[in-house]
């Protein structure tokens, strides 16, 4: 199993970081090592001191794909939901002005927030669901698929050419505007259509 990100999706936080805009999706991987068991609270790691939250929707694969036609897409998963790519901001800043991969930035032991699942079908449309982050209890992050440079099965396609898709990867669909650090205390929740799909402490 494999975590399949996507980096730069949404324009405004393409913005805020003052990025350029790609010409197509930005893909990079974490380990399903990566990923924070259930129940458990999120330690900033020692080697950071700037760890930023990004809410994403996520989608999980159903069965095994390679070059998937984008038409045929929406056959390969029936489960959303709602996660964090944690990231250190600090580090992948560093390794981004030496040219280096980001992995070590994105895929630290805890990086990926993975929420309950739910039946894709419980949504009128996966193109046009509103998720947010809260944080201690105030919205610090809102965002709508519908604002995706590239939407869901846009993503699937493409992501299948490089990769085979195979059943139980996730996909971390982007990020929002509104990124920002965490801080000890704090207290992360997010929401897909108005329900809860995560809570998260930091320690």
């Amino acid at each position: 199993m494999k975590l399949i990100c996507i980096g730069r999706n949404y324009a405004a936080h393409i913005d805020e970081l003052k990025n350029e805009r790609p010409e197509e999706p930005i893909v990079f991987i974490k380990p399903d090592s990566s990923i924070l068991p259930k129940e458990q609270d999120f330690y900033i790691p020692e080697f950071s001191n700037d760890i930023h939250y990004e809410v994403e929707v996520l989608i999980k694969i159903k069965k095994v794909g390679k070059h998937i036609a984008k038409e045929f897409a929406y056959t390969y998963y029936d489960e959303v939901g709602l996660g964090i790519d944690f990231t250190a901001r600090d580090l992948q800043s560093k390794l981004k002005a030496k040219g280096l991969p980001w992995e070590k930035a994105k895929g630290f032991d805890g990086a990926a927030v993975v929420g309950k699942w739910m039946p894709k079908n419980k949504y009128e449309n996966t193109d046009n669901m509103e998720f947010s982050l809260l944080r201690n209890g105030q919205n610090v992050q809102i965002g709508n698929t519908s604002l995706m440079l590239w939407k869901i099965d846009e993503l699937i396609s493409y992501v299948s050419t490089y990769f085979m898709l195979k059943k139980g990867d996730i996909l971390f669909t982007g990020t929002p505007a509104g990124v920002g650090k965490v801080s000890p205390n704090d207290y992360l929740s997010g929401t897909l259509e108005g329900e809860t799909m995560f809570e998260i402490n930091v320690k």
